[in-house]
């Protein structure tokens, strides 16, 4: 049976644990402490550079912002999304050089179904976006379905833009998007927001002379809900189909790689058939379906307040709404733990965010914002 969408699964889940209060991992106690409820959807969360304020992406439409405790409104653009289910305002990546420039860029559907990226300024009030600055920088056509959008944004290291596209939605890629090399769909894009407009496109992808669309980084993706990078490192969460859930983690120097959808699920076969796995790059840890369904893709942890989790990275379920987490040493994953037992059922998770210092948070269907923080 094909996985149902976010949507339906939120009309069908059981009553959820409430988490417990702390848990231990690497020798560090750790909790879960709420610092924001009542947002609408709350679907992403980060911070521009060397900034205390937490932005937080609401799906209907809205960015605000968290400073101090309170909450006010940064920007509205909800006359121009189509919102419910998986659609509606899903990315927000700040310019690297936001602190002089105010630059920051969106992901969304608009009124079409189509996923848009868009790049927006700061007014001279710097807790308001100037809503005449708006402007839709790439199209990505997506109106054969309204799920799998993808929707991550966010800036490498390299100052490049990274951008995960969906592969279009129903189910199983029909029109295989992801192992195209001329459709945009299924992808991680990169481009250059800086030297041209509304972009230039890095002489490094694979198809900068070439073979295939110019935007397109790396192939293969089904669904990607949630990227993040860690230094050169890209770990995404791709969405499976019915059975298997995956991380892949990629470098910046990785151009070209095929990360395995529609031919694979997972590690196993897809379209049994045709599975020709040469060449395509493993996920680095993979769970199935037994009580879980669509993977949140979340943050190395790199913050100075708990020094035992350096490099551990957290990752959830939205249907278990299970705080999980590994590290990587050398490729391979090392001391994966499901925190569960002692934490509980954290609700869908619908993203992870993480603030300028390194500090991770965990967002949740129910409009909560909740921070790792060290246990007292």
């Amino acid at each position: 049976m094909l996985r149902q969408s976010i949507a339906a699964l939120l009309l069908t889940l059981a009553p959820l644990t409430a988490a417990a209060q702390s848990a231990s991992v690497d020798g560090a106690d750790f909790a879960l402490r709420p610092i924001a409820s009542g947002l609408q959807a709350p679907v992403f969360l980060t911070s521009p550079a060397n900034d205390p304020r937490l932005f937080i992406v609401e799906q209907p439409g809205r960015i605000v912002i968290l400073d101090k405790g309170a909450l006010s409104p940064f920007a509205d653009l909800t006359e121009s999304i189509r919102s419910g289910g998986e659609q509606g305002l899903l990315g927000l990546a700040f310019h690297p050089g936001y602190a002089a420039n105010g630059r920051f860029f969106m992901a969304y559907t608009d009124p079409a179904g189509d996923l848009i990226i868009a790049e927006m300024a700061a007014s001279s009030d710097p807790n308001r976006a100037d809503p005449a600055s708006l402007e839709p920088l790439l199209t990505v056509p997506h109106r054969d379905a309204d799920n799998h959008n993808g929707g991550w944004i966010g800036f490498g290291p390299d100052g490049l833009l990274y951008i995960g596209t969906g592969d279009g939605g129903g189910g199983g890629d029909k029109a295989n998007n992801a192992q195209n090399p001329d459709q945009l769909l299924g992808k991680i894009l990169r481009i250059d927001v800086d030297r041209a407009a509304p972009y230039a496109i890095p002489p490094t992808n694979p198809f900068a002379k070439g073979g295939g669309a110019l935007e397109i980084f790396v192939l293969g993706m089904r669904n990607p809900w949630r990227a993040s990078f860690d230094g050169d490192q890209l770990y995404i969460g791709d969405v499976g189909q019915g059975e298997w859930e995956e991380i892949d983690v990629i470098s910046t120097a990785d151009a070209g790689a095929n990360l395995g959808w529609r031919v694979m699920e997972g590690r196993a076969c897809f379209n049994a058939g045709t599975c020709d796995t040469a060449g395509l790059t493993r996920p680095i840890h993979i769970f199935d379906h037994n009580d879980s369904c669509s993977v949140t893709g979340g943050y190395v942890y790199r913050g100075p307040a708990m020094p035992a989790l350096q490099g551990r990275y957290f990752f959830s379920d939205f249907c278990s709404g299970a705080l999980m987490s590994l590290s990587l040493q050398e490729g391979t994953v090392q001391q994966l733990s499901n925190l569960t037992p002692e934490l509980g059922s954290l609700g869908p998770v619908t993203s992870f965010g993480q603030d300028a210092a390194g500090e991770i948070y965990v967002l949740t269907m129910d409009g909560t914002v909740s921070k790792l923080v060290r246990a007292e």
